[in-house]
Parts: structure tokens; sequence; C-alpha cells
């Protein structure tokens, strides 16, 4: 008798190991970034998950102020999440970033412009950012985040080598 109650009791326990515990979560996401909304530009984002901890996804910025340097850029980027919920909490992330900026060159002379050259430079950055990600049991989100880069090709005469990357972004996971 107690040899069977002891192969029962070794099958279940190694049935019972090897359920995993799937979580079934929403794997894709949609924001927008308020703060630069704000500021004169528009910032959509997709981002799907991977994992529990990983997630990949590429924001786009377009300007519609002419005060904005920034004309555009295309930023795909790989985030690591530390949070207990599935991708959110802290996180830090690598990215790659095609922007174009206006860079100008202003000479004044007795307090008038004598000269503006404006050129409208390409480059392509690569960095690093950090950021915090909260997410509600309706799948509602709000992200923090911070990122700088630099760019790697055309950075030798002008006033953006560094480029940064940054907002606070509402959106929703679906």
């Amino acid at each position: 008798m107690k040899k069977v109650l002891l192969a029962i009791f070794l099958i279940v326990s190694v049935l019972g190991f090897a359920q995993e515990s799937n979580q079934d979560f929403k794997k894709n996401e949609l924001k927008i970034n308020g703060l630069l909304l704000i500021g004169g530009s528009l910032e959509v984002t997709y981002e799907r998950i991977l994992n529990e901890e990983s997630a990949i996804g590429i924001s786009g910025l377009v300007s519609f102020d002419d005060d904005v340097d920034i004309n555009y850029y295309i930023a795909p980027y790989y985030r690591f999440y530390f949070g207990k919920k599935p991708a959110a909490g802290f996180f830090v992330e690598g990215f790659g970033m095609l922007n174009s900026t206006d860079d100008g060159i202003v000479q004044i002379f007795l307090g008038d412009v004598i000269d503006l050259q404006e050129d409208n430079i390409t480059d392509f950055a690569l960095g690093i950012g950090i950021g915090g990600k909260f997410i509600t049991k309706r799948n509602f989100i709000a992200e923090i985040n911070l990122g700088v880069g630099r760019n790697i090709f055309n950075s030798d005469d002008r006033n953006f080598e560094f480029i940064g990357r940054g907002g606070i972004s509402i959106g929703f996971r679906f």
C-alpha cells in the first residue's frame, strides 16, 4: 500500500511541475506622446510585447511647428522591463533613430540678421534610454521615458551631434 501511495504521489507531483503558468495578456500597444504634442510635434508609437520582460517597437515623429528643429524621426527600439506586471514598470531601452533636422547658421551684425543659412540634414543615431510604464486593469497605459543618442554620420560640423528622445505618453494595450 505504501508503494502504491508513493507512486501516485510521485506521478501527481511530476504532473504538477509539468504545468506551466501560461499567463495570457495582450501583446500590442498604441501610444501618443502628449508632451511633444504640446510642443508642436506628433509622435505615435506602436509596441509589440515579446514576453513578460521584453518588447520591440517603433516610434514616428512629425513636427508641425516651424520653431522645432527636428523635422521627423523614425525610431525602432528594444526594451527590457523590470516590473511585476507583464511589460510594465521600470525599463531600459536601446534605440536607433533616422532623423531629419534643420541646422541653421545665423550671422548677426550690430543687432541685424545679415545672413541666414539653413540646411536640412538627415542622419542616423544610436542611443539608450530609461523610463517607466504604468498599466491599468482596463489596459490603459501611461509612460514616461527619456533617452539620448549620438548621430553617427553627419555630426562633424553641426549642432546636432547628440539627439534626445523622451516624453509623457498615453495609450492602450490591445
